[in-house]
């Protein structure tokens, strides 16, 4: 049987060195880490998932705004309150929470995001940093880079030598995960719908990374035995053995399967999910660290 990979217990250790670099740089600097997140309309996933994060960010010590605006807030006035938190020097992350109301184009709000307060990673700058290979720099989404970490505690930072695979090639995992093993000197097949042969591809890799967002894609026959598994995907389906109408939560990866097989391997839910936060405080603290002119901790 595999090893499961604790994603609870890494993002608890993650907020932990957060919430104790916070107080070093308070003491040492006087910079409190400023977190400013957000929404626009009442999307229930996205109130608790808003509620969450401010909880966490007041956890670690930050100063944490959020910014609850109505449905039919135009796309002039969310850019010009971003462009007021730009400005705000007490402010190292700004958030905006996904998905926006129709009527305002998400990539243009995306870009108006200050780069060096991109904590969620998608400004063409972090993009671009990352796809070139300054890590060192840029903001990465938070599942991929929670995913990076997971991977690191398994395998080490240093993964040559290591086949991965990434299952799917969105701006927000795909491709970012890519870029990130890539960093790490593994060699790397980005796969997805269109891939020929897409069990024999997997089955070549020393990690997997399945983000598809299709439940149990991955069958456990397509694991090389040994193999690094980060399921990424969060998919709801029915349950009939729990009731009439009751549903469970299943990943991208058919865990019963995979977890015979597999060296390590994450669970869903408790694996990728729990460390999205945790890397958004993260990326928040590097945030405040480089505006004090201070080199920023690595997790």
């Amino acid at each position: 049987m595999a090893d499961i990979i604790d994603g609870k217990a890494v993002a608890a250790d993650v907020t932990a060195k957060v919430k104790d670099a916070t107080a070093a740089l308070k003491a040492e600097t006087g910079v409190t880490p400023g977190l400013a997140v957000i929404i626009v309309g009442e999307d229930p996933a996205s109130q608790v998932y808003v509620a969450s994060k401010g909880r966490t960010a007041k956890e670690c010590g930050f100063h944490s705004v959020q910014h609850t605006l109505k449905a039919e807030t135009s796309q002039a006035e969310l850019l010009t309150l971003i462009a007021q938190l730009n400005a705000d020097t007490a402010i190292h992350g700004i958030l905006v929470q996904l998905p926006l109301p129709k009527h305002i184009d998400e990539g243009a709000v995306i870009q108006a995001v200050a780069a060096d307060k991109d904590v969620d990673g998608f400004h063409f700058i972090n993009v671009g940093k990352l796809g070139t290979g300054e890590t060192d720099t840029a903001f990465v989404p938070c599942t991929p880079s929670g995913s990076m970490l997971l991977i690191e505690r398994v395998r080490g930072r240093d993964l040559s030598g290591l086949n991965a695979v990434v299952i799917g090639r969105s701006n927000i995992v795909g491709k970012p995960m890519a870029n990130l093993l890539l960093a790490a000197n593994a060699t790397v097949t980005i796969a997805h719908s269109r891939t020929k042969d897409l069990p024999g591809v997997v089955r070549g890799a020393d990690i997997v990374v399945a983000a598809v967002g299709r439940p149990e894609m991955v069958k456990g026959d397509w694991i090389k035995p040994g193999a690094t598994v980060i399921d990424v995907g969060i998919n709801r389906i029915a349950a009939p053995e729990k009731g009439e109408g009751k549903t469970r939560i299943v990943g991208d990866v058919d865990y019963a399967a995979a977890s015979r097989v597999a060296g390590a391997i994450t669970p869903v839910p408790g694996g990728v999910g729990p460390m999205t936060i945790a890397m958004l405080m993260a990326a928040t603290l590097a945030s405040a660290y480089r505006s004090a002119g201070r080199q920023a901790p690595r997790f």
